[in-house]
Parts: structure tokens; sequence; C-alpha cells
């Protein structure tokens, strides 16, 4: 009696996963549809829509296909096939015949060299692309990337509300990839990044597994690395890890801590490995910088900056980032307890930051807020999950009593 009991709320569960099934064919369908859109508007971009940036990123795509690894070297001597003043007066740049003027370039007076501004890491991935389809190309396939996250967040969901939930936040990272993320080309490697980091994020700080899982150490010390090669402040993306990490050396010494430790901080300069290469070739030293210029000011806190974040998008993923966290850190379990803390202490290093930092653009915060939003996802849907097992293992228990 009581088995048979057990069978039919077993099965009243099945049937309920099973009436789940066209909500998540709905998720994921909406999803598609605004990927859909996306590619629709992507294959209309130009490469030549006069942002500054946009030809210096491409000057280091054609410097990767032109001279293979050594397109490291970003010195402007290295334009003798006039690639970038072809490009500048491309856009009606008032001085592209004019080489020292070019934008996004300084000066390295050590090395009395003209070079490239940026980290390699986004150059290196257009490189991959032929010439005139490069934009278009990275941001096609980074948006499929970010697409199927929001399918493994959809399928991952065990409640209506879960599902609901990673329904509509996946169209919203989809989305993301047009607006803002095409402000700047390094921000659509970067947002794949902030989603697997996200995906993996919740697993490495699962109970009684973190200390011991040295794969998910590795990887997530890699791609936080590896993040620093498309946009530089992405390096403070690391700083909710890293003080985890300390805070868990300091209060238990154990050999499998400290190998953690290790691992992560080995990891992690591997990632950047291309950004030391690149610091080493243009600016002398792998610790030396190619910024300049306001990006080298000193932080102080601006009303004015801070109201012009109040007033875009970012302030909205942020606020969204910010409940998560405060939520998860009041009534989650232990595993997504850890999570809200990493990702608190990683919100408000960088919120510090760039609060501080003497220039705004629409898209600084995204990647921050992103990697927070897909970390709090995956851990909400991961305690959900274990939430439904429970009831359902508490079901079973009942009846067989």
């Amino acid at each position: 009696m009581a088995l048979s009991c057990a069978c039919a709320r077993s099965g009243d569960f099945e049937t309920m996963i099973g009436k789940m099934t066209p909500l998540k064919a709905i998720c994921g369908l909406l999803c598609l549809l605004v990927l859909a859109s996306n590619l629709w508007s992507m294959s209309r971009w130009s490469e030549a829509r006069g942002v500054y940036d946009d030809i210096c990123y491409l000057r280091q795509a054609h410097l990767f296909q032109r001279f293979g690894l050594s397109g490291f070297n970003t010195d402007i001597s290295r334009d003798d096939d006039h690639y970038l003043a072809s490009k500048l007066q491309e856009i009606g740049y008032p001085t592209w015949n004019e080489p020292l003027s070019a934008p996004c370039h300084n000066v390295m007076p050590a090395l009395k060299t003209f070079v490239i501004q940026y980290p390699p890491g986004t150059g290196l991935v257009m490189a991959m692309f032929p010439r005139g389809r490069q934009v278009v190309s990275l941001y096609a396939l980074a948006s499929i990337f970010v697409f199927g996250f929001a399918l493994v967040a959809i399928v991952h969901a065990r409640s209506t509300l879960a599902t609901l939930l990673a329904g509509v936040f996946g169209c919203l990272a989809i989305y993301l990839m047009i607006n803002p993320s095409k402000a700047s080309y390094s921000m659509a490697p970067t947002m794949v990044v902030c989603a697997l980091t996200g995906f993996l994020t919740p697993h490495w700080l699962k109970p009684r597994r973190h200390r011991y899982n040295l794969w998910l150490t590795l990887g997530l010390g890699g791609l936080l690395g590896l993040s620093v090669n498309f946009r530089l402040p992405n390096l403070f993306l690391s700083a909710g890890y890293v003080v985890f990490i300390l805070v868990a050396l300091l209060s238990s010494r154990k050999l499998a801590v400290v190998a953690q430790g290790a691992l992560f901080t080995l990891a992690f300069v591997v990632g950047m490995a291309p950004t030391l290469i690149s610091n080493t070739i243009n600016a002398g030293s792998p610790l030396a910088t190619t910024y300049g210029g306001q990006d080298l000011a000193p932080p102080e806190l601006s009303l004015y900056i801070i109201l012009q974040y109040l007033a875009d998008t970012q302030f909205v993923l942020l606020a969204l980032a910010i409940a998560g966290t405060v939520h998860l850190l009041r009534a989650g379990k232990h595993g997504t307890h850890r999570v809200a803390l990493v990702t608190a202490i990683n919100l408000a290093i960088n919120l510090a930051f760039f609060l501080s930092h003497p220039i705004f653009t629409p898209y600084y915060t995204i990647p921050v807020a992103m990697l927070s939003l897909w970390s709090l996802l995956f851990a909400w849907l991961m305690q959900d999950a274990e939430t439904v097992e429970d009831g359902l293992a508490g079901q079973v228990a009942d009846a067989r009593s």
C-alpha cells in the first residue's frame, strides 16, 4: 500500500515536470527569437561606424593576420601597408595621414614607440574571422554561446518560477549582446566569459566540494585571467574569488586550501599571459601599461559620474544583481550563501573602482553585473532543484511510513 502510494506521488511529480516542458519550450523559443533578431541586426552592421576604438581593435586583428604571433608588437611603424590610415580615412578622421595622431594609441617613452593601448585578446579573437566580416562573426558567435547558456539554465530549471526566471534572464542576456555590448568590441568575448564563469561558480562553491575540485579551480582561474585579455578592467572580476580564497587560507591552512589558492593563481596568470606578453613587447615590462591620459588618473569620487550610472541601463542590472545577492545572503543555503558572498565582494570592489574612475561609458559595469547575475541565477537554480528533490524524497518517505 505504501509502495503504491509512493509510486503514485512519484508519478504526480513526473507529471508536474512534464507539464513544465511546454513552458521550457516556450522560454527556449523566445530566447531563439531574440537571438534571430540579433543575428538579423548584426548582419547589417558596418565596420566603419566612426568609433575610434573599433579601428584599433580591427588593427590588432590585422596585425595578427599579417604577422602571426609577431602581431603582439603594435608599434605604428608596422603600419607600412597603411591599413590604419585607410581605416581612419574611411571614417573621416581629420588627420588620418598623420600616424602619430592616431586615436587610442600612446607613446611609450622608454621604447620610443607609439602603440595600441588595449590588451590583445579582442584582436586575437577577431583575427580568426575573415577581413570585412570580423565584427559580425565575433558578435554572432558570442550571441550563440550566450543563447546556449540560456538554454542550459532553462533546461536545469525544476519549477515554474525557476523556468520563467531562466527564460526572462536568457532573453535579456541575449539582447544585451547588441545593446550596450556593441559599444565596444571587447564586450562580446567578455560576455561569453561571464556566462561560463557564472555557470561554474556555484559548482565550485558547492558545500564539501569546492576545496577538492581542482579542475573547477583551474577553470575559474583561467577564465578570469583570460577575461583580462579583452578588457584590462576585467582584472577586477576576480576580486571576489581572490578574497574568498584568501579568507579560506587564513581560516584554514589545510593543504587542500593552499593547493586551491596556488592553482587558482597559476591558472589566472596563464590565462592573462597574452596581456603580459603584449605589455612586455609594447611597454617594456609585463607589469607596465600601454594606457595613458585619464585612464591613469587617481581614483576620485565624482557626483557627475555617479549620476551618469544612475541614469543608465547599467543601474538596472546592478540593482538586480544587488537585490539577488541580498536575497541569497538572507535565504540561501550554505552553497548559495557562498556564491552570494563572492558576488557581494565582487560588486563592491568593481563599483568602488568604476564610480571613482574619471570616465563613464554605457558598458563599464556590464561585465560585473552579468557575471553576478549569471552566478546568482545558476546558484538559485541549483538550490531550487535541491528543494524540489528534497520535497520528493520527503513525499516518498511519508508514503513508506
